[in-house]
């Protein structure tokens, strides 16, 4: 499987990537206290038939839900409950991915619900930033290290830490194809970055320590220190003079 996608299947992902954004942000839209994780995935599914798309994660590997719905210190890969409701003040990670005609798109974003203390509102900017401080490096010439240290040093300059359990990672056909990208590491290392390539690009940032945990459902993972995580992520097109997000509206 190449890392280097064609213009067909560029065009594909791309309709893929729109897609996610556009439910992702309807789903942001109807976030709010008192609502349901199961709830919100119950409007997913609708949303994605509606069109014409299928969840990228249910299914994987075994995984039983059509999001993973992470809150506070849930890392990533939460799964939807109609048990666990979202409060004011609670920082809700989203993530998402589809499949269109064989092609798939994946994006994720952390959404403030209520009254957010300080702390945790800077904890969701600076995930931001760093996601976007990696996009910058996604140009030809550049290598994954470059991305990864780009994130970390962002993440760092914050005191907050960067996850190193999960990593961002190549996307087309499949779900999760190489380049893995790390959100730490040395500039300068890792594949070399080529036109044409895609990329999920994904921050994890968490308040405390990079150590995480997993849950009893064999899924959930958690800041080892309970401290608060966000992430973020977009997948992107590498060009010539600059990285393009697919995944933006």
């Amino acid at each position: 499987m190449s890392m280097v996608k064609t213009a067909e299947e560029i065009m594909q992902i791309r309709i893929a990537c729109r897609i996610c954004r556009e439910i992702l942000l309807e789903l942001g839209r109807r976030i709010g206290e008192g609502l349901t994780t199961g709830e919100l995935e119950e409007q997913a599914a609708c949303l994605m038939k509606e069109r014409g798309v299928r969840s990228a994660f249910k299914g994987y590997r075994g995984y039983p839900g059509i999001l993973c719905i992470s809150i506070n210190e849930e890392v990533v890969h939460g799964i939807p409950s109609p048990r666990r409701k979202i409060c004011s003040g609670d920082l809700v990670s989203v993530d998402i991915g589809v499949v269109y005609k064989g092609y798939y798109g994946d994006c994720a974003d952390t959404f403030l619900v209520g009254e957010v203390s300080p702390a945790r509102k800077l904890l969701v900017a600076a995930a931001h930033q760093a996601l976007e401080a990696g996009i910058g490096k996604a140009v030809p010439g550049n290598r994954v290290g470059d991305i990864s240290r780009a994130i970390q040093e962002t993440v760092e300059k914050f005191g907050f830490s960067v996850v190193r359990d999960f990593s961002g990672h190549g996307i087309g056909r499949s779900l999760h194809e190489p380049p893995e990208v790390p959100n730490f590491g040395v500039a300068g290392h890792g594949h070399l970055l080529e036109e044409n390539m895609v990329l999920a690009i994904e921050p994890m940032v968490n308040e405390g320590s990079w150590a995480v945990q997993i849950l009893s459902d064999g899924w959930t993972a958690v800041t080892a220190d309970r401290s608060c995580s966000a992430h973020v992520e977009d997948t992107v097109l590498v060009r010539n003079d600059r990285a393009e997000i697919l995944t933006a509206i």
